[in-house]
């Protein structure tokens, strides 16, 4: 859980780690590397945790931390992260996939006045979850969300190439060039894009549906790469996470993943699971945008 901050991104009050997954419960009397610790609580990534641990943000028993690769018994040393302790309660790990509809931000502030993703998993045992990197407002599809910041970390990271797939509409007709690049990979202010899969389902003077798949995810990088060759997106639909779809998901409804799906998206596979058990939450919303084409879909 994270700790909540004012918007000067000052502490504002101490946070109980009251529903985040319990490495304690697993690791009762050993030792385990402060940075896991940290990213199994969704913190920050390892990366991520590194960096706090060696800005002296991170303490253990009173005192600062800020030796790299430390380890710690999280049952019997007390953690805390600018000032705030990490109280940790057991909690079962959850596991979810939503399918958004636009005007839902991806974002767990309480101060948020639009509608929230983590609002619309109406499951009473969720406690406190938070999506699985983001989509922007204005795109619908796929998101995942989780108390589990391991899961989370592994399933964003490009290194275990957890492909996703996007229906995208872009204005024009899309020329092979532009396409080229894109499959090639543009330079963004982060660095160069690591390239797509596209499938042209239609080419029109007026606008033109592509089936797009990527291993990343920067930030909001279809909308800028295809921005970048020249091309504005209008509409954008996440299809598809490693091995889930959103067939039998209506937008604005959710369901819990089987431990089957969560396994395969850990090994990074496409391969469908066996088949579920049980049915998609509903969860009315109003939405529009993208309609899901059934038709090809790249592997």
């Amino acid at each position: 859980m994270r700790a909540r901050r004012d918007r000067a991104g000052r502490p504002s009050e101490v946070v109980e780690i009251d529903d985040a997954p319990d490495p304690s419960a697993s690791e009762a009397g050993r030792s385990v590397r402060l940075n896991k610790l940290l990213a199994e609580y969704g913190i920050a990534s390892r990366r991520g945790a590194d960096e706090l641990i060696a800005s002296g943000k991170v303490t253990v028993d009173g005192e600062p931390s800020t030796e790299l690769g430390r380890k710690v018994d999280p049952s019997r040393q007390r953690v805390e992260i600018d000032g705030f302790v990490l109280r940790p309660k057991s909690a079962r790990r959850r596991y979810y996939v939503l399918n958004k509809p636009a005007g839902v931000v991806c974002t767990n502030d309480a101060g948020e006045t639009r509608p929230r993703a983590v609002d619309l998993v109406t499951d009473p045992r969720k406690g406190r979850i938070y999506t699985v990197g983001r989509l922007d407002e204005a795109s619908l599809g796929l998101i995942l969300l989780t108390n589990d910041g391991e899961f989370a970390n592994r399933i964003m990271h490009p290194r275990y190439g957890v492909r996703k797939t996007y229906l995208v509409k872009v204005r024009g007709e899309i020329d092979d060039a532009a396409l080229g690049k894109v499959r090639e990979g543009v330079h963004l202010s982060e660095g160069k894009t690591g390239g797509a899969r596209i499938l042209v389902e239609r080419r029109g003077r007026d606008h033109s549906l592509l089936t797009v798949t990527i291993h990343e995810g920067m930030n909001r990088e279809l909308r800028r790469t295809f921005a970048k060759v020249g091309y504005k997106v209008l509409e954008l639909r996440r299809t598809r996470i490693g091995p889930l779809t959103d067939r039998g998901l209506k937008t604005g409804r959710w369901r819990e993943l089987e431990e089957s799906e969560v396994a395969a998206l850990l090994s990074g596979s496409d391969a469908p699971p066996p088949p579920r058990r049980g049915r998609a939450q509903r969860r009315p919303y109003a939405s529009g945008g993208v309609k899901a084409r059934r038709g090809r879909r790249p592997g």
